[in-house]
């Protein structure tokens, strides 16, 4: 914590009060253990008083539970004290004993619970009070603590890096770090370094959460170090996370994070008309680069995004534009100033150019959103139009990134839409029909005939059969399609046929 942010009153503050006169007993211990904080004094003379205690406490006692000096009972008591998490122990004397008992002092130094002596002219009702005011103080401080936090982190994110200077003073104020994970899962903003294993977990943690789409908090621990995670935005529309590197915050902690969460999830939902006036914007520079119109298209680029990539360039193609996706491509555009450009296509996918000699990564980026990429082959900004073609061809072949020099070398058979098979079918029907009501192999016979250039000797002699066999089956596909299988067109048009068919 920083230290602004007070703490809960400790034995240390306690014991320094002259108004009460309390000595510490003599004896070794830790310095830690005058440091610890004192959730409450509670008094009691009970040989057993555990069960009626809470972790943090301090007990006073006039030890009348104690008959003689036997170091066995002091020892079993002092040891239940240090086992309940008692914070220390005060014995008022002059009540039932003239001193402290000596056995009782090595107990206490044994189990390391700090021993102190309450005068006689102390009332134990004395030191509880002193104790509840400190409390109260603490609380009244750390509640005023946590209003000048919140405040500090609004003017912070009035400044123009709204969200990273939020998150900067978020750290500083509770003195950890923190981050700023986006919608893709990407870390945009950091107070500092997360290194090691613990940053390659909150990574992973914030992609997962963030791909479940429900708003949610989680911790992420690795050894002794511990990361806070909380969803930006409402569910099934989240826009980041916020990652702080603490954790157990106490209640005033959690409303200066619960600010920042309010305040940097209002600020990505207002940026939403932005980007959709960001959409429309690109979606007109795309319109003027597939008209031609390169020098507007240009120039509204120069003066808005930094520029388009320098000549050659790399048109690409995505299958769809789900909402993460624009919001990554934005946030990396704003970092890589003019690298390269993305805008809505008419077909609900998203344009993007980018150089040639740098592309963007983009199996990754086709894996994490689930989408599929076409590319074209290099060329210049001018043959956008022709390039996004291009693109088009090569995303609808599949899954993942295909590039378009890919499709074109496996043929222009390899371009066919999926609605050829069906076009296709419905051709070869009548064959197929006489086929399965008569027993023949009339469709096998036609396109073994083909694939040997129409020779019926070749096509015999593949099927086991007679020459004049293969010349009457396909005299009856010829009636069957009402084609005459004799011109090339016919035979290339049947061909095509029957490789779209299967």
């Amino acid at each position: 914590m920083s230290e602004s942010a007070p703490t809960s009153p400790t034995l240390r503050a306690l014991l320094s009060r002259a108004d009460l006169g309390l000595r510490l007993a003599p004896g070794e211990r830790p310095p830690a253990a005058i440091e610890q904080p004192i959730r409450w004094v509670h008094s009691s003379d009970l040989a057993d008083p555990t069960p009626f205690l809470a972790e943090e406490m301090v007990i006073l006692t006039t030890g009348t539970q104690f008959s003689g000096d036997e170091r066995e009972q002091y020892e079993e008591y002092v040891r239940r004290l240090a086992h309940r998490g008692v914070v220390a122990l005060g014995f008022g004397t002059e009540v039932a004993r003239a001193g402290i008992p000596e056995a009782l002092a090595q107990a206490c130094e044994e189990y390391v619970v700090p021993l102190f002596e309450v005068p006689y002219r102390t009332p134990f009702i004395a030191v509880a009070r002193a104790v509840a005011e400190a409390i109260a103080a603490a609380a009244y401080a750390r509640r005023t603590w946590a209003l000048s936090a919140q405040r500090a982190v609004a003017l912070a994110a009035l400044r123009r890096d709204g969200l990273g200077s939020a998150v900067s003073e978020l750290s500083r104020q509770l003195g950890v770090w923190a981050g700023l994970f986006d919608s893709a899962g990407a870390l945009v903003r950091a107070s500092g370094a997360l290194e090691g294993e613990i940053a390659d977990r909150v990574q992973s943690e914030c992609e997962v959460m963030l791909a479940r789409g429900a708003s949610a908090a989680g911790v992420v621990r690795v050894e002794e170090r511990s990361v806070t995670l909380q969803t930006l935005g409402p569910g099934g529309s989240l826009r980041g996370v916020l990652a702080v590197a603490a954790e157990g915050l106490d209640e005033e902690a959690r409303s200066v994070v619960t600010a920042v969460v309010a305040m940097t999830g209002f600020a990505l939902e207002q940026n939403e008309a932005l980007a959709r006036a960001r959409g429309t914007l690109r979606a007109g520079v795309v319109r003027a680069l597939l008209t031609g119109d390169t020098a507007l298209a240009s120039e509204i680029a120069d003066a808005t995004w930094g520029g388009f990539p320098a000549d050659p360039v790399v048109v690409g193609l995505t299958s769809d534009a789900p909402d993460a996706l624009v919001a990554f491509l934005e946030l990396r555009a704003g970092r890589e100033h003019g690298s390269f450009f993305f805008g809505p296509d008419a077909s609900g996918g998203i344009a993007l150019v980018q150089s040639a000699a740098a592309p963007l990564a983009l199996d990754e980026l086709a894996e994490r959103f689930d989408v599929a990429i076409g590319l074209s082959e290099p060329t210049a900004l001018a043959a956008f139009a022709p390039a996004l073609e291009e693109a088009r061809i090569a995303r609808d072949r599949g899954a993942g990134v295909v590039r378009f020099g890919d499709v074109a070398s496996a043929g222009v058979l390899s371009t066919l839409s999926p609605d050829a098979g069906s076009v296709a079918r419905t051709v070869l029907l009548p064959i197929a029909r006489h086929d399965e009501t008569h027993g023949t192999a009339i469709l096998d016979t036609l396109r073994v005939w083909l694939l040997h250039d129409a020779r019926f000797d070749d096509a015999a002699r593949a099927l086991g059969v007679h020459r004049h066999t293969v010349r009457t089956r396909v005299r009856l596909a010829e009636r069957l399609l009402d084609r005459d299988l004799q011109s090339f067109a016919a035979r290339a048009e049947i061909w095509v046929a029957l490789l779209a068919a299967r």
